[in-house]
């Protein structure tokens, strides 16, 4: 029988190119995503290279009944979930003095409740019958901080924390679990996210690192789990930076400042 899987944020960035590399190794997977007419639309294109299968489902990861809901109709139709990636995610690029309290609650409400609901759901599934992996995608701004994406980085710092916990609790149940702590990756992110006093375009040009493509850190990732990691980190620079960070956070800190001050520079211009 084909592992079975759940994604969420499947029909885009790093969750679509999870489920095509699950896909392509004959996985069954189930994509879940807000975006429903995308979602649907990838699941169809994915199934038709085959060998595995996937279907496409309209979620909303902040809703724990209806997460709930999609993981006992799975298990019910499969009879067990063997993965379990909770990777959906948005972002907000902005000082913290000019972000409001919507903007917190929409980052975290995604990228923490929405973790938080998968977790609820699936892990009593996984603990009865000895076995399952979670995987919770997080980021680099989860082990260092992020400036001008606090919100961002509060949510990731959080993921990191549920993880690392779960996954002590979990393992003599025989349940595993996995964080993703990826450097900057090419996904819609960028895009979708909110901007606040800065001209994104500008800001996306001054990121201070080359972004991977999706494909490649998929393929990181469920080589990681395949491996059994607790904490999957990827490029090499991001393992510096944490590693430097862990070291002495006096150290890891001249390249933020150097963000925020560039952040500074489009911000002064967009308030004149």
């Amino acid at each position: 029988m084909p592992n079975i899987c759940i994604i969420t944020g499947g029909a885009a960035g790093i969750g679509h190119a999870l489920a095509k590399a699950c896909v392509t190794r004959g996985d069954a997977v189930i994509m879940v995503d807000i975006d429903e007419l995308n979602v649907k639309k990838m699941a169809e294109s994915l199934t038709e290279l085959g060998p595995g299968v996937a279907r496409g489902v309209q979620l909303d990861v902040t809703c724990a009944a209806d997460v709930e809901g999609i993981v006992k109709e799975v298990v019910a139709e499969y009879g067990k979930l063997d993965y379990f990636f909770n990777n959906a995610g948005v972002a907000v690029s902005g000082e913290v003095r000019d972000l409001n309290l919507e903007h917190w609650k929409k980052v975290l409400d995604v990228n923490l409740v929405g973790v938080i609901n998968g977790c609820h759901a699936v892990y009593p599934v996984m603990v009865a019958q000895r076995s399952g992996h979670i995987i919770n995608i997080a980021s680099l701004a989860g082990l260092i901080p992020f400036v001008t994406n606090a919100p961002y980085s509060a949510s990731k710092h959080a993921v990191v924390g549920l993880s690392n916990t779960l996954r002590l609790e979990g393992e003599a149940l025989g349940v595993r679990v996995s964080v993703v702590c990826p450097g900057f990756v090419k996904t819609d992110i960028y895009d979708s996210s909110d901007a606040i006093n800065v001209n994104k375009d500008k800001l996306n040009e001054s990121i201070p690192f080359t972004a991977i493509s999706a494909d490649i850190a998929a393929l990181k990732i469920l080589n990681g789990v395949k491996k059994n990691q607790g904490v999957i980190i990827f490029p090499f620079y991001a393992k510096l930076l944490w590693w430097v960070n862990r070291l002495s956070s006096r150290l890891a800190a001249p390249l933020a400042r150097k963000m925020i001050a560039d952040f500074r520079k489009l911000r002064d211009k967009e308030m004149r």
